[in-house]
């Protein structure tokens, strides 16, 4: 049995990837603040820019892996807030990492499909990044930190979706959410991606630490679509309205910060490593509204204490 160390334990892709570590291993979770009772693994409160993670958790759990989610994701807050959004999302995983080297655990840092900038799509790992907005340029930075300093640590630049603590999270919830309450939304015919459901993103992370791969890895869906085409296909999965999402440019949104039009990736090299092929964005939707049927979504949102 492995022992995990999961940062940002009470986001999306953290609390479904902690839980799904529980099946077969022990995990940690790290969070910043602890909105969360009830859940079948532990979890430590710890603010990563002050606290001392070597000797709090690496010293005292005695990791194999620690997989760092926790970063500042919101777009329009980094912009906001560039220097916290860089030292949250560049200087301190770097930290880790580093740590992580010393003490011979495993060290995965979770990056962004946003890395590039959308000019040309079907990027492989070997491509030159441009990030745009003040988040992608702090991940990237982030990228290259850890990197620098545990060359043996993989990086996975992700796009995913799934059910929250909030139910809010993903852009998944945002079409289902609105959809179910009959309201129209727009929904962008110019912004392509690759979206991957948060199980199977866990799945294919713990692939890789088990692997021992190391490196600059796309962990993406094997498909992609525009992020209009995406609410239809969630509204097709639940027999919902698909009228109801409006189509348009990007442009006409009132977004502050910049979106890269094509982040499109190619999942080539993680294949060939995993000798597997990678699941797509409509086998992803569909396990997302067959977790809703078995009572997932209300289960994560059952660990939440303002309920």
């Amino acid at each position: 049995m492995s022992r995990f160390v999961v940062t940002g334990a009470s986001g999306l892709l953290g609390l479904n990837l902690s839980l799904q570590i529980t099946a077969n291993d022990e995990v940690l979770g790290i969070a910043n603040t602890s909105p969360l009772e009830g859940l079948p693994f532990e979890i430590q409160v710890m603010d990563l820019v002050n606290d001392n993670f070597e000797k709090d958790v690496l010293e005292a759990y005695k990791p194999d892996a620690v997989i760092h989610c926790a970063a500042i994701a919101n777009l329009e807050e980094c912009e906001k807030n560039p220097e916290l959004a860089y030292h949250t999302n560049a200087i301190v995983p770097g930290e880790i990492a580093y740590q992580c080297r010393k003490r011979d655990v495993k060290f995965v840092h979770i990056s962004t499909d946003a890395v590039f900038d959308g000019k040309s799509g079907n990027y492989s790992e070997h491509d030159i990044t441009n990030p745009l907005s003040v988040y992608a340029k702090t991940k990237r930075a982030g990228e290259e930190n850890v990197l620098n300093r545990n060359p043996d640590a993989i990086i996975a630049r992700v796009n995913f979706f799934g059910w929250s603590l909030s139910g809010t999270r993903s852009l998944a919830e945002f079409f289902y959410n609105n959809l179910i309450s009959k309201n129209p939304i727009n929904g962008f015919i110019d912004v392509h991606f690759c979206p991957l459901y948060v199980s199977h993103l866990s799945d294919l992370l713990l692939e890789m630490v088990r692997a021992d791969l190391s490196g600059i890895y796309h962990v993406v869906s094997s498909d992609q679509m525009t992020k209009y085409e995406f609410g239809c296909a969630i509204a097709k999965q639940f027999g919902l309205d698909h009228k109801l999402i409006h189509p348009i440019s990007v442009t006409e949104s009132n977004l502050q910060a910049e979106r890269s039009l094509n982040l499109t990736l190619s999942t080539k090299k993680l294949s060939t490593d995993l000798n597997r092929s990678m699941p797509t964005a409509l086998d992803g939707i569909k396990q997302f509204f067959d977790d809703y049927q078995n009572g997932y979504a209300q289960k994560i949102r059952n660990y939440s204490i303002e309920n």
